[in-house]
């Protein structure tokens, strides 16, 4: 072939930078880019940025260990990295596109022609011929109106949407394994509380009864005690299912089956608590950093690219096709200069749009694009709604254990003091098993309160999107 033959062709595969369709551009966010934190309280938050690795803050090395164990082998951690493989496969799939396709092939055909094929030129004896041809079929897609380049983008935009989305996997993660050791602490705590109380009730029963012995108290005064003491041994049970199944929970979320049960975990004896004000950063930084509106982003990135897509399909398709070949009647000959043979030259296809459905496609491509964008809004919306509410609770938690922290103080010594007076003859029986179950009451209240701002403080943490980042010491994930 010459060269002003080959001027034409390699003129069309140049033009591939002609891409309809709507060109990507990140949206702005509802709201403003910079939004506040209208909850942050400086007395209980700091605007310090959040650190990579939250849950250390606690300063619990049980807590660290479970989440690093979590982050390692949680199962819905497993599925969301099998996705992103997924997702890693089909750009491979994608980008392929924008290179030659080839196929080889190689066929051997024996034929035989009888004599009436020849009648027309006389009397022709069977003829039985063999051919052998070996070639590569080659063709190329110019992508003239940028159909496939635009499918790209939208794979790797799906791409990062799958990485996004095991991001927000990891923060889930971490989150909930935080907020069930809490749990189980707290309950580990109640239920020493619950085991306080019955020893109490016991003791409040025997001293009822030596003082009605002592003809100090009645039959009244004993039936109270006993009441006591039966209410108490029945609110233990359930608080130690309750503690049991925590930490079955908690093997799940580690990968674990429920007889693997953590024994650092099952010793817990305090709800673990921050030292310093819980850094929150700023509200620019909180939508830079969650990944639920990451996936929202690349989401609609990639639904715009797939408008392209179907506005390029309404366009004429340009390939180029090149077959060269080997055909010959004995194997032994293929290689000769005689044997050679080949056929170049482009091919146009269009399916034109004569009964709408590429342009319904078009339509539909682009409604999608408006579902994502409004996806989008809501992810940015809900982040900062899911923060403030988060944050409003934690104050609220922090304000009620404190409170009730001074009452289980106070409704202490309140005990302690009725239980003097009642040696000395100047407070009666039920006046001093009443105070003891009010003390008892404000201890497990209190309990509760420190197990409800532990997951007030691991809600927030959650709603700030942090816990996915992965140190730099770790080894790359799949």
């Amino acid at each position: 072939m010459n060269r002003t033959r080959a001027l034409p062709l390699a003129a069309a595969m140049s033009l591939t930078a002609c891409m309809v369709g709507p060109d990507y551009a990140v949206p702005p966010a509802p709201g403003g880019e910079a939004p506040r934190l209208l909850e942050a309280d400086a007395a209980t938050t700091a605007p310090t940025p959040l650190p990579p690795q939250w849950w250390r803050l606690f300063g619990d090395p049980v807590l660290d260990g479970l989440v690093t164990r979590a982050l390692e082998r949680n199962t819905d951690l497993r599925v969301a990295a099998a996705n992103l493989q997924r997702a890693r496969a089909l750009v491979s799939e994608a980008r392929a596109g924008q290179l030659p396709s080839t196929t080889l092939n190689a066929q051997y055909v024996r034929q035989r022609f009888g004599g009436q094929v020849f009648n027309a030129i006389g009397n022709v004896p069977v003829v039985t011929t063999d051919f052998f041809t070996t070639g590569i079929d080659a063709s190329y897609e110019i992508d003239l109106f940028g159909g496939v380049n635009r499918a790209l983008r939208a794979a790797v935009a799906d791409a990062q949407a799958a990485q996004a989305q095991v991001d927000a996997a990891r923060v889930a993660v971490a989150a909930e394994t935080a907020r069930t050791y809490a749990e189980g602490c707290a309950l580990a705590v109640r239920v020493r509380t619950a085991e306080e109380s019955i020893a109490l009730a016991r003791r409040s029963l025997a001293l009822v009864d030596t003082s009605r012995k002592a003809g100090y108290a009645d039959a009244r005064d004993v039936a109270a005690a006993r009441t006591i003491l039966a209410q108490a041994e029945a609110a233990l049970p359930q608080l130690v299912a309750e503690r049991r199944a925590a930490l079955y929970a908690l093997a799940f979320l580690t990968g674990d089956p429920p007889e693997a049960v953590s024994e650092p975990a099952a010793a817990c004896a305090a709800v673990p608590g921050l030292a310093a004000p819980l850094p929150v950063g700023d509200g620019q930084a909180l939508l830079a950093r969650r990944p639920d509106i990451r996936v929202a982003e690349r989401q609609l990135a990639r639904d715009t690219e797939r408008v392209g897509v179907a506005v390029a399909a309404l366009y004429p398709r340009i390939s180029l096709l090149g077959t060269p070949s080997l055909g010959a009647a004995r194997p032994g000959d293929l290689g000769s200069s005689a044997s050679f043979g080949f056929s170049i030259g482009p091919a146009i296809s269009w399916n034109f749009p004569f009964n709408g459905a590429a342009r319904a496609q078009v339509r539909a491509a682009r409604a999608d694009t408006e579902a994502a964008l409004a996806r989008f809004d809501a992810a940015v919306l809900g982040a900062l709604q899911e923060t403030e509410a988060a944050l409003a609770r934690l104050a609220g938690a922090l304000a009620a254990e404190a409170r009730l922290r001074e009452a289980a103080d106070a409704a202490r010594e309140t005990a302690r003091l009725t239980e003097l007076r009642y040696k000395a003859g100047s407070d009666d029986a039920l006046r001093l098993i009443q105070v003891q179950r009010e003390w008892r009451a404000a201890e497990a209240a209190f309990a509760e309160a420190a197990g409800a701002r532990a997951a007030a403080q691991v809600s927030v943490f959650r709603a700030l999107g942090g816990g996915w980042e992965v140190p730099a010491s770790s080894p790359p994930q799949t």
